[in-house]
């Protein structure tokens, strides 16, 4: 989003909500409150679906495609901005429900309003976790305690309820990498999908987006503190790296400018090593160009793998554009394509 896409009053309405913690706590212990006899039964039982990724590794279109589904159910735009209070903020109608469709601040092509569905529950982290994982240069494996991992199954219930007991839950969130072990042990018959593709052209648009939203920035206020409020820190002023303990390649990282393209091609190494590391039955590889090339094949493979019946896909093949750059350092790019292999 851009500041320009808000005006005063709704600028004040995401300050106050998402701007204090207290008041998105307050926000959620009373949505709690009103609402706790409504129960999604099946909540545990349900094969919930998380998508997590790099971003620009096509998790959003991947998610609005699951979206459309009747099985599942996500939070949206229109849940903004008492987003950990999902039926008091629908009671209240505090947002204004804008059909119409704009392309979204990465101004690539994905036009989105207020029914799209959005990477928000990070929210619910930020707010119980106190940005505890959250440091001056990086973002660190969540700590979470029996207390908050119930509040979360909670939360995910407040959100399933209203929709009926058959509801699936389908979240995109590219931080919930950070987190892997509490979501299988919450939801164990939940899939964990991590789009993939290969790491130059994943590299190049990462280097491209983190340019745009550093100027969005600069000249945006409001929309370096709408970012950081959602905890979305994968480009521009507030970009901040996943640190999953290997020093080895974050002190490599840290030798690189964030607009050269070897920072990006080890934060791509640095993510999808980890995955690797951390791969189960519970997660599902999902590649990119394996998808542009034969989206409807591999959509129908998806399906079964998560077990979903009533969405019919009918998509043509995209033709990948790869784009070209000559300052990559060689060695780097070389243990990036043995990863890719493996994901392969």
């Amino acid at each position: 989003m851009e500041g320009s896409d808000y005006n005063f009053l709704s600028k004040l309405l995401h300050q106050i909500s998402l701007g204090s913690k207290a008041v998105s706590e307050i926000s959620f212990d009373i949505d709690q409150a009103i609402f706790s006899s409504k129960k999604n039964t099946n909540l545990l039982k349900e094969n919930h679906i998380f998508i997590s990724g790099l971003a620009r590794s096509g998790t959003t279109a991947l998610l609005e495609i699951l979206n459309k589904s009747d099985e599942f159910i996500s939070l949206t735009y229109s849940h903004m901005p008492l987003i950990l209070a999902p039926n008091l903020n629908r009671k209240l109608s505090i947002t204004n429900m804008d059909i119409e469709l704009k392309e979204r601040a990465h101004k690539d092509g994905i036009f989105i309003n207020n029914l799209s569905p959005e990477a928000l529950d990070e929210v619910f982290w930020k707010v119980f976790l106190k940005d505890s994982y959250i440091k001056k240069d990086r973002l660190e494996i969540n700590k979470i305690s029996k207390e908050t991992s119930l509040k979360f199954k909670n939360y995910i219930n407040q959100i399933t309820f209203n929709k009926g007991d058959s509801k699936r839950y389908l979240s995109k969130n590219n931080n919930l990498v950070l987190r892997f072990e509490t979501i299988l042990s919450q939801f164990p018959k939940a899939k964990i999908i991590i789009p993939f593709r290969d790491p130059l052209q994943h590299a190049i648009s990462l280097l491209n987006q983190h340019i745009h939203f550093y100027q969005l920035h600069q000249k945006d206020s409001f929309s370096l503190k709408y970012m950081n409020w959602l905890g979305h820190h994968e480009f521009g002023l507030n970009q901040k790296p996943f640190y999953f303990g290997n020093d080895e390649i974050f002190e490599r990282m840290s030798n690189y400018s964030k607009v050269d393209i070897n920072y990006w091609l080890l934060t791509w190494l640095n993510y999808y090593k980890y995955v690797l590391e951390n791969y189960s039955d519970s997660v599902i590889l999902f590649s990119y160009e394996r998808f542009c090339e034969n989206p409807n094949e591999i959509m129908n493979i998806l399906s079964k793998q998560i077990n979903l019946n009533d969405l019919n896909f009918e998509f043509k093949p995209f033709k990948i554009n790869k784009r070209t750059h000559s300052d990559f350092n060689q060695d780097i790019y070389n243990n990036c394509l043995d990863i890719y292999s493996k994901l392969i």
